[in-house]
């Protein structure tokens, strides 16, 4: 029971960050996309689409290769909440509720490793209650963004005990499974948190001396990107089918979205509002008075103490995370310009203040040092550690609601107007470069004839697949299916694979019938890029089974 008492506490530190998702209704959030998503998933399951990648209902009922480019693992954990039971709506508030806990738990077992029980309790408790995690659920709806905070703890504690310890079958499966968390969690904050990654291996490896441990490090990472590689190889080898130039210009340009040092640090202004040019957002990017107040104390602590404490990595530690911190900041702010017009690639971040997240990281993390500093008069710090979670609960508890409730269910969502914005919302993000322009109007139920005589006598629509039965009595004729053409889809016609154009204004799959009775299927199949991810994820299961088990 003892070992449970920790895990309890957290949860019940945590409450106040996610009681409001407790009540009845749904939330509002700016990306609205949420339940559309799960139910597209939930879909894909159902038919036997196993990876999900294509979705049939997007793009106006056109469909689209949203999961070859979304992120995917969040939406499957909420998948199987949804399966046991619970609608839509409530899998992902109750989604968003595990992911506060989880979160929690990661930073405990983190920051114990680092400062003990209680101090890692502190750092949980301020990781929990960062002012960015409450606009990520409450405002923005972030799912994977908000979801990876959970593993960027996990793997620098996995890190740390296979270098610390010792590299294990245990801790080396521990680096395999959370890397390959957050890679298939949120790719964006992967690519921020990698250098993070790689910075902290280093200097763990420098400290203990333990540089005869890469190899094996090597050995422990090559199954995360194997299994991860049935949606990375695709993520990065397909980007040029889809439009993804709208994701960065525009409203999405990052230049449009640096963040100033008042709203940081000083600007007590809370929203439910979006990001806009200049300093006036009605979304909150504030630290946190709490957090950036502990990390001075931080730092005066340790300028003050230096002497009296023995252990040098704490000086490391200190030092990795405030420059973490700095670092950080840095990014969000206009004078970084120039690393991100070096670094071309970074402007699918399109908001410099994603990097909050390795601020929030950094100032909890450093927020369990002074009970580290207090660990030899226990009475002390229990005291110190209890007014800190009190102060971090008392000070941004408040901010972890929404701006109202929605009474609506999962027919309301997917029915009328609901349904018709879920479907045709961000619809440039993932659509084919096929098509010259977004569809105007819903895609129709059935093919479509464009010469020559012909009835439709069955149709039947999967989640990535079409077939029917089609009588033609003149001696050809062209039909139209409503479905964006993708590389990856084949055309079978009574039995024949055949050639097909989709040279038109929507890059339509459009093919020609003969004479008489036509039985027609059209399916996605496997590229060799996705053929490839999907060889290398079962090989990445086998070799954890091989290394591990």
């Amino acid at each position: 029971m003892k070992k449970f008492l920790w895990p309890l506490l957290i949860i019940f530190i945590s409450f106040f960050s996610f009681n409001s998702l407790l009540r009845s209704g749904y939330i509002p959030m700016h990306d609205d996309m949420q339940p559309v998503r799960l139910l597209q998933l939930d879909k894909c399951l159902k038919d036997g689409q196993i990876p999900c990648r294509w979705v049939p209902d997007l793009g106006y009922g056109y469909g689209y290769p949203l999961f070859i480019f979304y992120s995917p693992l969040a939406y499957y954990v909420m998948e199987i909440i949804h399966l046991t039971g619970f609608s839509i709506l409530t899998s992902i508030k109750i989604g968003f509720i595990f992911s506060f806990i989880f979160s929690g738990l990661t930073m405990f077992l983190f920051g114990k490793a680092l400062w003990g029980k209680l101090g890692g309790l502190v750092s949980s408790a301020f990781y929990v209650y960062a002012p960015y995690r409450a606009a990520d659920v409450y405002s923005r709806g972030a799912v994977g963004e908000f979801w990876a905070l959970g593993f960027m703890p996990l793997i620098l504690w996995a890190i740390q005990n296979f270098i610390k310890n010792s590299p294990s079958k245990k801790n080396g499966l521990l680096l395999s499974l959370s890397i390959t968390g957050l890679l298939l969690t949120h790719n964006l904050t992967f690519i921020a948190f990698s250098p993070v990654i790689v910075v902290w291996t280093l200097l763990l490896l420098h400290f203990y001396k333990k540089w005869n441990y890469i190899p094996k490090l090597v050995i422990s990472v090559i199954p995360a990107f194997c299994l991860s590689a049935f949606y990375t190889l695709p993520l990065v080898f397909e980007k040029q089918y889809v439009h993804i130039d709208t994701m960065t210009s525009g409203y999405f340009n990052y230049l449009a979205h640096f963040v100033s040092l008042s709203q940081l640090f000083f600007r007590g202004h809370w929203g439910f509002g979006s990001s806009e040019l200049g300093p006036f957002d009605d979304l909150s990017f504030s630290i946190g008075v709490i957090h950036w107040l502990i990390l001075f104390i931080s730092i005066i602590l340790l300028i003050f103490n230096r002497k009296k404490i023995k252990n040098k990595l704490s000086f490391l530690i200190l030092s990795f995370f405030t420059g973490l911190f700095f670092g950080s900041i840095f990014l969000t702010h206009s004078k970084s310009t120039f690393i991100w017009q070096t670094l071309t690639f970074m402007k699918y971040f399109q908001f410099p203040w994603r990097f909050l997240i390795l601020t929030i990281l950094s100032t909890s993390v450093l927020a369990g040092f002074p009970i580290f500093l207090l660990k030899s008069n226990r009475k002390l710090s229990i005291l110190y550690a209890s007014l800190l979670i009190f102060s971090v609960i008392f000070f941004n508890a408040r901010l972890f609601r929404p701006t109202r409730y929605i009474d609506i269910n999962d027919q309301q969502k997917f029915s009328g107007q609901n349904w018709e914005y879920q479907i045709t919302a961000s619809i440039y993000d993932y659509l084919p470069i096929f098509a010259k322009a977004p569809p105007a109007k819903p895609a129709p139920q059935i093919p479509q004839i464009l010469d020559g005589d012909s009835q439709i006598i069955q149709f039947q629509k999967g989640t990535d697949w079409q077939k029917g039965k089609i009588v033609t009595t003149t001696p050809t004729s062209t039909i139209q299916l409503p479905l964006f053409y993708y590389p990856g889809f084949k055309l079978w016609l009574n039995g024949q694979e055949i050639p097909f154009n989709y040279q038109n204004e929507l890059g339509l799959i459009t093919f020609q019938t003969p004479s008489g009775q036509n039985d027609f299927i059209v399916k996605m199949t496997k590229t060799p890029v996705r053929l490839t991810g999907d060889i290398l994820s079962l090989l990445g299961l086998l070799l954890l089974f091989i290394l591990y088990v």
